[in-house]
């Protein structure tokens, strides 16, 4: 894994990249992207049925979690440690209130709103380092302090358990390649009192097959179907964990000093 992560994003060119060719239209992220989107705005519709709620997406980037839910939240607030990515995220049209946070340091205090609320991790936990990922948890953990504040949902968009796993000697000491399993995220949210309630798998294949134009067609259609069968989740690369706050922390890290308030950007 990366342990500049957060540096590398600082740049306004390498976020232009990162937007135009990792999610160029009829790639592999994009493609993702969609199933996750629609999956997202169900789920939102069918767990928030009384009032609906309002987003935290932590290390929002350029906004995609975000975008996502325009029109099914209630209000919406973007955390990043990166100007270029925010900046990105406002260009892109992205309805929300955007933060500038710290990379490193305490855990930045989230915006103080009513329940419920849904709070978004989405590609963060596999490139960085457990500090990063204990923090972020821990900032979800201070939006929903209970079982009814509402939902965390969090991307691990490299799962040990699927194919992409048997290139992992191969690609052995890269910082791109990280893997992270099932056990280690769901670990890693119960140690904040979260206990996943539902898990759903968007590529059962590999990028491999979206970058040969004419397997593309044959991808789509099995990853959409393995999309609708959560019980794939277990073989898919990119999965997304959504979790309810059952407990309190249990033995939090030494990321929890008093938070300062994160700056408006």
């Amino acid at each position: 894994m990366r342990n500049d992560y957060a540096e590398v994003f600082q740049d306004t060119a390498a976020v232009e990249r990162y937007e135009a060719v990792e999610y160029a239209p009829d790639g592999y992220a994009a493609a993702i992207n969609r199933r996750q989107r629609a999956y997202l705005r169900d789920l939102v519709g069918r767990s928030f049925v009384a009032r609906r709620p309002v987003q935290h997406d932590f290390a929002c980037g350029t906004g995609r979690a975000l975008r996502a839910l325009h029109g099914m939240v209630r209000g919406a607030h973007g955390y990043d440690s990166s100007p270029a990515m925010l900046a990105k995220a406002d260009d892109l049209g992205a309805l929300a209130e955007l933060h500038r946070v710290d990379a490193a340091g305490p855990v930045p205090t989230p915006v103080a709103t009513d329940s419920p609320a849904i709070v978004t991790v989405f590609r963060l936990l596999l490139n960085v380092g457990d500090d990063v990922r204990e923090r972020a948890i821990a900032f979800a953990a201070r939006v929903l302090p209970h079982q009814e504040a509402g939902l965390l949902v969090v991307e691990n968009h490299g799962n040990r358990g699927s194919a992409r796993h048997l290139r992992h000697r191969r690609h052995a000491g890269e910082p791109w390649f990280a893997e992270l399993s099932h056990e280690e995220v769901t670990a890693l949210l119960a140690r904040y009192g979260f206990s996943v309630v539902e898990r759903r798998g968007f590529s059962l294949l590999t990028r491999g097959w979206y970058d040969r134009r004419w397997l593309r067609p044959f991808a789509t259609v099995v990853d959409d179907v393995a999309t609708r069968v959560p019980a794939l989740s277990r073989y898919c690369v990119n999965v997304l964990y959504v979790a309810r706050r059952t407990a309190p922390h249990v033995a939090p890290p030494a990321v929890h000093p008093p938070h300062p308030d994160a700056t408006t950007w």
